[in-house]
């Protein structure tokens, strides 16, 4: 089959000439017990593939890079019964063991044989069923989904509707996990309270569509990117600001002395130093961002108790993908979450490099690759 292959992290832009992402023919094992081999028929651009490809998140490579899918299945692997060829999945990129202590817990994005099994490139069962002549290649969170085919775990595959458009089912595998637990399911947004939402990307946008889903007061858009403001407008934010030297004082005064909840989703600790700003006394800060690992943030440990200030990681968005993908997909379909306005562009597998070139210079909010 067909594959997108980082070879290297770090190279130059633009990528359209330094070409990170090399199209190539690589080999795929049939799935082993627990695995499926899926079909893949959507396939998101996402600014977690960009911090691979940029080094922000170092991962082993060379690597298949995808994470944010929708497939139909082809062939289920011994021992997995409850799902059938044609079925349509939508993937998560924390396959869940269903074992260990968070996942008994009901916190399966934190699962630690996931953990392991991303961060070294293989599937959950340990195993790696990509290759090229006389090497492996790793796979990205168990999924590797910019290429024809892919094998995954069960436990990375959620059933959806067939009826419901690939590169919509895509978007649900990370963006509106992400942006969308992190209101629901890390915050627990209540109607009423004042949210900011710092970085208006694709999970940002989510994060504010579900701020407006339910019924937060005041919805403060914030970015450096005047049309992403625009479009911030048009999905439900009550005000949009430009990010500046004033930002801090301009939103205060917009919520009445800070957002309950802020939500910083744009990848960068000067925006989270943002968002904190912005929080009210009281309040909550939350953030699903993950800048370079050396990167950190100093914030006054005498305000965080004396204003008794919250400060919380979202990851997956807390998510149950079992539960919350199922859920997110009915919100849409019964019109509560617009998220099918989320889409740039639609891309094919040899148009990738460009299309980092886009979301690298925030030229784009939510690019779909799609196979023919």
């Amino acid at each position: 089959m067909k594959a997108a292959v980082l070879q290297e992290m770090g190279r130059s832009r633009p990528y359209i000439e330094s070409k990170p992402l090399i199209i190539e023919d690589v080999a795929l094992e049939p799935p082993g017990p627990g695995e499926l081999l899926l079909r893949i028929k959507a396939t998101g651009l996402c600014h977690s593939d960009l911090s691979v490809i940029n080094g922000d998140r170092p991962r082993p490579v060379p690597m298949v890079l995808g994470h944010e899918a929708a497939g139909e299945v082809v062939e289920c692997g011994y021992g997995v019964t409850d799902l059938k060829p044609g079925d349509q999945v939508v993937l998560s990129f924390v396959p869940s063991c269903g074992a260990c202590v968070p996942c008994m817990e009901g916190r399966p994005g934190l699962c630690e044989p996931a953990a392991k099994a991303n961060l070294t490139g293989t599937l959950l069962s340990g195993a790696k069923r990509l290759s090229r002549p006389k090497e492996p290649l790793f796979h990205h969170l168990g999924v590797s989904a910019f290429a024809e085919y892919a094998v995954v775990s069960r436990r990375s595959a959620v059933k959806v509707d067939k009826s419901l458009p690939a590169q919509e089912a895509a978007l649900f595998g990370c963006a509106v996990m992400t942006g969308v637990g992190a209101v629901v399911n890390t915050a627990k947004v209540s109607a009423g309270c004042n949210v900011a939402v710092v970085g208006l990307g694709g999970v940002g946008l989510c994060a504010l569509l579900a701020a407006n889903a339910v019924g937060a007061a005041k919805i403060v858009a914030i970015d450096t990117n005047p049309s992403k403001l625009t479009v911030a407008a048009g999905l439900g934010a009550t005000h949009t600001v430009l990010a500046g030297a004033d930002t801090v004082s301009e939103v205060r005064d917009l919520t009445g002395g800070g957002a309950d909840f802020s939500f910083e989703m744009a990848s960068s600790v000067p925006a989270l130093k943002l968002a904190y700003d912005v929080t009210r006394r009281g309040g909550t800060t939350v953030t699903a961002s993950l800048p370079h690992p050396t990167q950190q943030l100093s914030i006054s440990p005498a305000q965080l108790v004396a204003e008794e200030r919250t400060l919380k990681g979202s990851y997956v968005g807390s998510c149950v993908p079992m539960r919350d993908i199922p859920r997110y997909i009915a919100l849409y379909q019964q019109g509560k979450l617009t998220i099918n306005k989320l889409l740039s562009e639609t891309v094919g597998l040899e148009e990738l490099n460009e299309a980092f070139d886009r979301l690298a210079d925030g030229k784009s909010i939510r690019q779909v690759m799609v196979v023919g």
